[in-house]
């Protein structure tokens, strides 16, 4: 049972004495308690929340949960779990935080009950006990209707749907490369990665000079192989 401490007052002046400190209740938490249904959540947002989760009806069942529309000061709604059925008209509730009790709100309330006054009979306005005046109370309050601890589906979990992510890609999103062979820019940008790259040596240049053109000379005086070899060239 989730409860929440009220803040006590201090006085310095007095005597430091434990006290315990009374609980106090909401409604939702007492009202998922004793139905088993298990929403959360304001009051308000119940009905809305048990849509395809929880069967919902107009007609009261023991176990059921009531749950009422914000009305007036009671903007977050209200809900109570049906504990018994009397007639078509009268059921008693077990709820929280309805009617302040010894002057402090948020106590529990069981086997209360509760008229149907709407005029259709459907249980669209209610009539509920209330504490300080001994009796139902004067306002008709308004009811969404009754949520029953029963799968609305059967293929869905009683803590709600699941809802998974998933990521859709159109035909256009992924495009193919542009040329499945890379070209040879790219190829020789990055060639230096595959093997390593072998400078070849310059050419050296060499001067050429020309050989001095060989002149006949005349033969020495007195040697007769020349003066022989002299006869031919002519």
């Amino acid at each position: 049972m989730a409860q929440a401490d009220a803040s006590a007052s201090f006085d310095p002046g007095q005597r430091a004495e434990s006290q315990e400190l009374q609980p106090y209740l909401q409604c939702v938490p007492y009202a998922r308690e004793r139905s088993g249904v298990q929403i959360y959540g304001d009051a308000r947002t119940w009905w809305d929340q048990a849509a395809g989760r929880y069967k919902r009806g107009i007609r009261p069942r023991a176990g059921a949960v009531m749950t009422f529309r914000p009305s007036g000061a009671m903007t977050l709604g209200h809900v109570a779990a049906v504990a018994r059925v009397i007639d078509d008209r009268t059921v008693l509730l077990d709820h929280a935080n309805w009617s302040p009790i010894g002057g402090r709100r948020g106590q529990i309330e069981r086997g209360v009950k509760a008229v149907d006054v709407s005029p259709a009979n459907d249980w669209s306005q209610v009539r509920v006990w209330y504490d300080p005046i001994g009796g139902l109370g004067t306002t008709a309050w308004p009811v969404a209707g009754f949520i029953y601890n029963e799968r609305d589906n059967e293929d869905a979990p009683l803590g709600g749907p699941r809802v998974l992510a998933s990521a859709g890609y159109s035909a256009h999103a992924v495009k193919p490369p542009i040329s499945a062979k890379p070209t040879k820019r790219f190829a020789a940008a990055f060639a230096s990665l595959e093997s390593p790259r072998i400078e070849k040596p310059a050419p050296r240049r060499v001067a050429l000079t020309q050989a001095p053109a060989r002149t006949a000379g005349r033969p020495a005086a007195g040697d007769p192989i020349a003066t022989a070899l002299a006869r031919y060239d002519r």
